[in-house]
């Protein structure tokens, strides 16, 4: 069994894609393949763009494959569903079409995957990390969530023949323990797997090595990240967005933070998983002159940890 590591553009601080201070894509792509990646993430839609051969072509300047595309939007308001099955499209439509990654003995499904994670909610934003002070969806809307999530990711299966996977995300809906148990009991395997994510968990008050195990079944790609664990008790303590907590440095170079990364292969080794692991540090993109430091340091401490 291999686990191959990659990174996303969240590291260069990628992560709103109307933000005026984004690196450019291409230096993202440049940066990642001089720190050793392979595989990247497409980032938040509409960041790098929907032309494949241009994509195609700055891809294979840098040695790369895409290992995921990205929805990150609200994932429930009827409203913004007709938004989310274009995104889909649109994404894996391109995704598709560019150089794929091998798959590993014992990886379930191929990359490139579609990751799907809820955001937009201001109310669930500044309660990140709180499971006792945030709201809940009603029924319904939890209802209506799931719909959509489920056409999201059977539209992207049927129509593309890519996998989606739930990201439990710090500051959407699906954040906590109630929530990711919820989730799983409401969506089936067939329709859509697991990203759980070392750094979200941790940021909502659970041990990753617990909730890697516990949703092995489900678990078809997997997220590291690392805590600042002083940044993380002042930001706990203050009414604070969570990229607004990223941008103070909450999230730090794996091997840095508080994560038992030995712990967390081991967990890895013992439920069998295999396929492609990519590596995030959100931060404010206007720090981003120090990505290509960090997210080398992320990954040869990873190297050192016995991932390759």
């Amino acid at each position: 069994m291999g686990m191959n590591i990659g990174c996303a553009p969240c590291c260069w601080g990628v992560d709103d894609v109307k933000n005026p201070h984004l690196p450019d894509w291409k230096l993202v792509l440049q940066e990642a393949a001089a720190a050793g990646y392979k595989g990247i993430e497409l980032g938040p839609y509409g960041y790098i763009p929907l032309e494949v051969d241009l994509v195609r072509q700055e891809l294979g300047k840098s040695g790369l494959s895409i290992t995921a595309g990205t929805i990150f939007d609200d994932l429930v308001s009827p409203a913004n569903l007709p938004s989310l099955l274009k995104q889909t499209r649109e994404i894996c439509a391109l995704i598709k079409q560019l150089p794929q990654l091998p798959t590993e003995a014992g990886q379930r499904f191929a990359v490139p995957y579609l990751v799907v994670m809820d955001w937009g909610h201001t109310e669930r934003d500044y309660a990140a990390g709180h499971s006792d002070r945030a709201p809940r969806l009603s029924a319904p809307q939890w209802a209506a969530m799931v719909s959509h999530i489920r056409q999201i990711a059977t539209l992207a299966w049927a129509e593309f023949g890519v996998r989606a996977v739930i990201h439990p995300h710090a500051g959407g809906y699906i954040e906590f323990a109630d929530e990711i148990d919820q989730i799983v009991a409401d969506i089936p395997q067939e329709v859509a797997g697991l990203c759980l994510d070392t750094g979200h968990l941790y940021y909502a008050g659970m041990d990753p090595v617990e909730w890697l195990t516990k949703h092995a079944s489900r678990l078809d790609y997997v997220h590291f990240k690392d805590i600042d664990a002083q940044v993380f008790q002042q930001v706990l303590g203050e009414h604070i967005a969570f990229f607004a907590a990223c941008a103070r440095g909450v999230m730090c170079p794996i091997g840095k933070g508080v994560i038992d990364y030995a712990r967390v292969r081991q967990a890895l080794l013992d439920i069998g998983y295999s396929g492609y692991i990519t590596v995030e540090q959100e931060r404010d993109p206007r720090h981003a002159d120090t990505s290509l430091r960090d997210v080398a340091a992320s990954r040869a401490f990873l190297q050192s940890t016995g991932f390759h």
